[in-house]
């Protein structure tokens, strides 16, 4: 099963950042970003942070679906391969 929100914007990005925490304490491995319709800036951030828990847990995680724009915000932040699966 794999995480998919559907927004992450600074209006709701803590409450996505601790789905996806709880998600991978869950051993989920995989967020699936292909439903993401509503994003800003703090999606890279959250991305980054689901990349660092998983990593402290050593889980890898699998990130699909990553949408242009936010490969767009990645590239332009220079993280563009942090956000690779």
């Amino acid at each position: 099963m794999s995480f998919a929100p559907t927004s992450i914007t600074m209006a709701d990005a803590g409450q996505a950042l601790r789905d996806g925490l709880a998600e991978i304490d869950r051993g989920n491995a995989q967020i699936d970003l292909s439903r993401l319709h509503q994003f800003d800036s703090s999606a890279v951030s959250a991305v980054l942070a689901w990349r660092r828990a998983a990593s402290a847990r050593g889980i890898l995680v699998q990130i699909t679906g990553l949408p242009d724009g936010l490969r767009s915000l990645a590239v332009l932040y220079g993280v563009e391969d942090h956000l690779r699966s």
